[in-house]
């Protein structure tokens, strides 16, 4: 196993052991504490955070780490800073925002070439969502997905792009299961640059335990219209929410295997996140 691949899987360990060990640390903590939250509570909130479009202002620091990119088997790292901020608008709906600020180290693919590191384009969903779920249990939400070219040369498509987003989901006996979909037209494309045509796909299922451990097997597909090419990993992440104090923390760590990508795609990456919850 290359030495980079080695640090990666030793960098997941390290982390998986603080993850560990921070919920026995932040218990002592609210034991000490007459006004610390209830463990059920903290299992609700840890489904809750499964749900894209609840009414929880959440800030996720996502840190994906992916391997074997190019003839070089390169590594990437990306840093996605995913703030979520419901709205009132009525009594019986919501707006929620979603945004996605990527930071992005990558190395050359190809050997002997250049290192980039630099922001990329944001996307910005707002979904409409009745506040009650339909008869039969389900919650949903749609509005649109924006395009924002604010990315560095190599990481920007360097247009504008506009669409619609939906997602659906339901939530029962600790379980959620249903799908985010967007689609992106760019527009106003340079001649250097290929026309942005994408659908992105995440169908997901997660168990939420009683004592806040959540499982999730999710996909985060895309495809590409254009270019006609499919880019398809699939998650496995485990996640603990904590307390510290009354600040509640999500901590994940997950395995990611591509089984279909563009020609010099990633083979596999890892995941690690932080999410800072604010209940209403």
């Amino acid at each position: 196993m290359a030495a980079k691949s080695k640090a990666a899987l030793i960098s997941f360990a390290m982390f998986f052991a603080v993850s560990l060990s921070v919920p026995s640390l932040a218990q002592t903590s609210q034991n000490a504490s007459s006004d610390g939250p209830a463990p059920g509570d903290a299992a609700a909130l840890a489904q809750q955070l499964t749900n894209p479009i609840s009414s929880l202002i959440s800030v996720p620091f996502q840190l994906n780490y992916d391997t074997g990119i190019g003839p070089a088997d390169a590594d990437r790292w990306l840093l996605n800073i995913q703030p979520v901020a419901p709205f009132d608008l009525t009594e019986d709906w919501n707006l929620i925002s979603r945004t996605i600020v990527p930071l992005i180290y990558a190395e050359s693919p190809v050997p002997g070439g250049n290192d980039v590191s630099g922001i990329g384009d944001l996307v910005q969903s707002f979904f409409f969502s009745p506040k009650a779920p339909t008869a039969n249990g389900w919650i949903w939400g749609a509005g649109p997905v924006v395009l924002l070219p604010t990315g560095k040369d190599e990481f920007t498509a360097d247009q504008w792009g506009l669409g619609p987003t939906f997602v659906a989901l339901k939530q029962q006996s600790g379980w959620t299961y249903g799908g985010l979909v967007n689609h992106i037209w760019g527009f106003d494309a340079p001649s250097d640059r290929q026309d942005v045509n994408a659908t992105f796909l995440q169908p997901f299922l997660t168990y939420t335990t009683p004592d806040a451990w959540t499982f999730a097997l999710v996909s985060e597909s895309t495809y590409d219209w254009t270019a006609e090419e499919w880019t398809v990993p699939v998650n496995f992440n485990v996640s603990k929410l904590t307390h510290f104090g009354k600040q509640p923390v999500s901590f994940q760590v997950g395995y990611r295997h591509f089984f279909d990508t563009p020609s010099g795609g990633p083979d596999w990456g890892l995941r690690f996140a932080v999410t800072l919850l604010y209940p209403k």
